[in-house]
């Protein structure tokens, strides 16, 4: 347990609000770095003669950064402290969104894109190291899902206002514009934010060395209960990566919309999870304390969604798009489960490394499967071209979105597989001896 949770004095709250929204709002920052591209698609087509598939690969260099660097960022969070990693890590990511902005080549473009997916990897991990130094643990499942709902607002952030935005300054503008503001976060994450509460005996005491953190990491690893949570947000964030990806273009290309208007009726998704993000976590620590039990349901929704999505593709009124893409964020809510599920079936000290590997998984998923979807939609191409940039037909965004809901079948299928912790730490009822007759596993 932390010291926030078992000192008799509680931290003090508004110090704790301060240095958690610090956090919150660097992660919200790197969500729409995350997501721009999916706005900015058409824009990079045309000004870098690109395909969908280049589209996608410079997309998945974020997350191709981001799944490389997710277990050295843990691990550094856990050696050298919050503070000066994450002030670190904004850095890295804003000096990548100048460079973007100044790309004079794809070569340029897709470093920068690099470098802000690095400078990002630290920024939701140290998030939730904050939220389990300075909050009690009955906190941490909210915090978690609050934390992701701030990152869900990034998404909202990302698609209507970036892409009024960039209708007026354009997208190289856009990216001067989102650097700055990731540079000032930097800078007061380096003033603001501290490791521990004062006064409590974890800020005087000196962070584990490199070599012992090391060692924890190949515990994580080794623990076989780490894994399910990993394989069910892999396949998730496969499926959600390509929906924030190519779901603007697709609304561009099939409904013949604008970029502005298509981004605000995509925004229903984030829209729909700045709501279902919190609720889940709340109605799992508080109500339900199951993991499991909502994960299984919420993915079972998110799968039959995507059916949806695929069978209507093009037949539905764009009010009707909107209220699918709603729901799609509603049960898409299933993640912010897997970074308590992890931290919860892992040691409680290697709480750093074990959100570290379980993240990784979605964001390895992310990685690996956009540039190859963008390759599906290349051979669905029919040859038209718009203003520079390539127009997908609806069969070929149907293939596209039918791989996504294979993606969501087995991210269902890989909840089946999950230790329910009931909302506590139960590693050492896991690899610790059996429990007495009539005891329970694990208490509400």
């Amino acid at each position: 347990m932390t010291a926030a949770a078992t000192s008799d004095r509680a931290p003090l709250p508004h110090l704790a609000w301060m240095v958690w929204g610090i956090a919150a709002f660097l992660f919200l920052i790197a969500f729409v770095h995350r997501v721009a591209p999916g706005v900015m698609a058409k824009d990079l087509m045309q000004a870098f003669n690109a395909s969908g598939a280049i589209v996608g690969l410079l997309s998945a260099t974020y997350f191709y950064a981001y799944a490389g660097f997710m277990v050295p960022a843990g691990l550094l969070l856990d050696a050298y402290g919050v503070r000066l990693v994450m002030t670190a890590g904004s850095a890295v990511m804003g000096l990548g969104a100048l460079a973007m902005a100044a790309a004079p080549g794809t070569s340029v473009l897709f470093t920068g894109r690099f470098l802000v997916g690095l400078g990002a990897t630290v920024i939701f991990i140290g998030a939730l190291k904050i939220a389990a130094n300075w909050f009690p643990p009955s906190y941490f499942g909210t915090l978690s899902a609050v934390t992701a709902t701030v990152g869900v607002l990034g998404a909202l952030v990302g698609t209507f206002p970036l892409a009024a935005l960039i209708g007026v300054v354009g997208w190289r503008g856009s990216f001067w514009i989102i650097g700055l503001l990731t540079m000032l976060g930097a800078a007061f994450c380096l003033i603001v934010v501290r490791d521990h509460p004062p006064g409590r005996a974890e800020a005087q005491a000196p962070v584990p060395g490199l070599r012992a953190v090391m060692g924890g990491m190949a515990q994580v690893l080794g623990n076989p209960h780490t894994w399910p949570p990993f394989l069910a947000f892999f396949f998730l964030y496969s499926a959600t990566g390509n929906l924030m990806l190519w779901s603007v273009p697709y609304l561009k290309d099939v409904y013949g919309i604008s970029t502005t208007r298509a981004a605000l009726y995509f925004s229903a998704t984030s829209v729909a999870l700045l709501v279902s993000g919190p609720l889940t976590g709340y109605l799992s620590d508080q109500v339900l304390r199951r993991r499991k039990l909502p994960y299984t349901v919420l993915t079972s929704c998110f799968l039959v969604l995507w059916i949806v999505l695929v069978a209507t593709l093009g037949g539905l009124p764009l009010w009707g798009v909107a209220v699918l893409f709603f729901f799609m964020g509603m049960a898409n809510a299933a993640f912010v489960l897997t970074w308590p599920i992890g931290r919860e079936v892992n040691p409680p000290a290697l709480a750093g490394i074990a959100v570290a590997v379980t993240n990784l998984g979605g964001f390895l998923g992310a990685a690996l499967t956009q540039g190859p979807v963008g390759a599906v939609l290349d051979a669905g191409w029919a040859g038209v071209m718009a203003g520079g940039a390539r127009v997908y037909p609806v069969s070929a965004y149907r293939g596209a979105f039918a791989v996504c809901a294979g993606f969501a079948l087995i991210s269902m299928l890989m909840t089946l597989l999950l230790k329910e912790t009931r909302g506590v730490n139960i590693y050492h009822q896991l690899r610790g001896p059996a429990v007495p007759a009539g005891r329970p596993a694990a208490r509400p």
